[in-house]
């Protein structure tokens, strides 16, 4: 195959596919904007679900390294009310292998093998229909054309441009993430609560999550209805019964895409205070202690402990995005559609990645017609996963706590 393909991101869905690209024996260029594979940290663990992360390691011929490597005891769940008492545990059989856990750094370093990663190559603009093809400008002010180029490159992808004017928005929750280290050492009391997985608890708005990691590493995720700007606007309504201006944020129909009312906010004397320094960790943590205040002591040590704390709001794309077809030019991951972080997104876009790939060397004479067929496919699948995950995301930051663990049980029961 002579074509010219490039692949914008490496992340699990521009590796898979440069990985199984390279395994038919296909060259791509994968390009990167961060300087290095370890510029930045590279996120928490990831579950690896059979039919999805799985076959897309599979295809790619690493299925057996991503087994010695994965931990099928992460898949571990425990559920606790607001006063700690356990409402589910869920353990793993020995031999379940249907979602096991690997750190996103180890699962970075296993899909980069032989891959020869441009590490620094920030593009800022995708052309498609030029003369020689689709051409790719760099922040550095160079430029390049190939014959195809696929946008893994995020929520905020610099490809999507060239297929589709649509951005993410605000979905009205948001995350706030921090950690801790060598729990097994220094905390053995939240090292046991967490146990071999996850611990999460749930109440009316909010929640907190904790992930074991590798290494003896968690990452602890608190997560609440609020409008985006409310560490800075005083003039919030953030009411306990009723909706927020967070609607505003969403645009004129503030139910678009999900389901059902994101207001409902935090309520007053909820701890989020106005003027907050986001980069203050320990007025962050204050005021997410005030926002928490009246759950149990061990699950607040989870913030207590916590090392640093970083700011995600989370944005999705419209349940079904999709675009007109520009020959040279489509998507893979959240690039093509962002949708909440409900277990399911990375293993989307690697099977996506591996797929595309799969089709793109199998009719090197007709590439285009290749990624037509693959766009097709994917929007119909990723549509019911995006239904499933706002839908999701609704019930577990809710005014009523159970729905999150009527959630649960369905999913644990499939």
């Amino acid at each position: 195959m002579r074509h010219r393909i490039a692949v914008i991101g490496a992340g699990p869905a521009g590796l898979t596919f440069a990985r199984v690209l390279h395994r038919h024996g296909h060259p791509v260029t994968v390009l990167e904007r961060d300087p290095a594979p370890d510029a930045r940290p590279p996120g928490g663990t990831l579950d690896m679900h059979e039919g999805l992360g799985q076959l897309a390691l599979d295809k790619a011929g690493l299925l057996a390294e991503f087994q010695a490597l994965s931990r099928p005891e992460g898949q571990a769940m425990r559920i606790l009310d607001t006063d700690g008492t356990v409402l589910r545990d869920w353990r793993p059989r020995p031999d379940d292998r249907a979602n096991p856990e690997i750190d996103r750094g180890q699962l970075r370093d296993l899909l980069l093998g032989p891959l020869d990663v441009q590490w620094g190559r920030g593009v800022t603009e995708v052309v498609p229909g030029t003369r020689g093809g689709v051409l790719v400008r760099f922040a550095d002010g160079r430029q390049e054309t190939f014959d195809l180029v696929v946008g893994a490159d995020g929520a905020w992808s610099r490809v999507r441009p060239a297929v589709s004017p649509t951005t993410p928005h605000y979905t009205g929750v948001t995350l706030v993430e921090t950690s801790l280290d060598d729990v097994d050492t220094r905390h053995p009391g939240l090292a046991r609560l967490i146990g071999d997985g996850s611990v999460a608890v749930y109440g009316v708005n909010r929640g907190l999550v904790a992930q074991r990691n590798s290494g003896g590493h968690v990452k602890v995720y608190a997560q609440f209805r609020a409008p985006l700007d409310w560490h800075t606007n005083p003039g919030r309504d953030m009411g306990l019964n009723g909706r927020t201006d967070v609607d505003a944020d969403l645009g004129t129909d503030p139910g678009a895409g999900l389901g059902t009312d994101p207001g409902a906010g935090l309520g007053p004397g909820a701890g989020l205070g106005v003027g907050l320094d986001l980069a203050d960790g320990e007025a962050v943590r204050s005021s997410l202690l005030a926002l928490f205040d009246g759950w149990a002591a061990p699950v607040l040590d989870l913030l207590r402990h916590g090392t640093a704390f970083v700011h995600r709001p989370l944005y999705v794309l419209p349940v079904s995005h999709t675009w007109t077809h520009v020959p040279g030019v489509t998507l893979l991951g959240d690039a093509a559609h962002l949708m909440p972080p409900l277990g399911i997104g990375a293993n989307l876009a690697m099977l996506e990645g591996a797929e595309l790939a799969e089709s793109a060397a199998a009719a090197p004479d007709d590439l285009d017609k290749a990624v037509r067929a693959f766009e097709e496919q994917m929007w119909v699948r990723a549509g019911r996963w995006a239904k499933m995950t706002t839908a999701g995301l609704e019930r577990l930051v809710s005014p009523d706590p159970r729905e999150a663990l009527a959630l649960f049980d369905e999913v644990q029961a499939s």
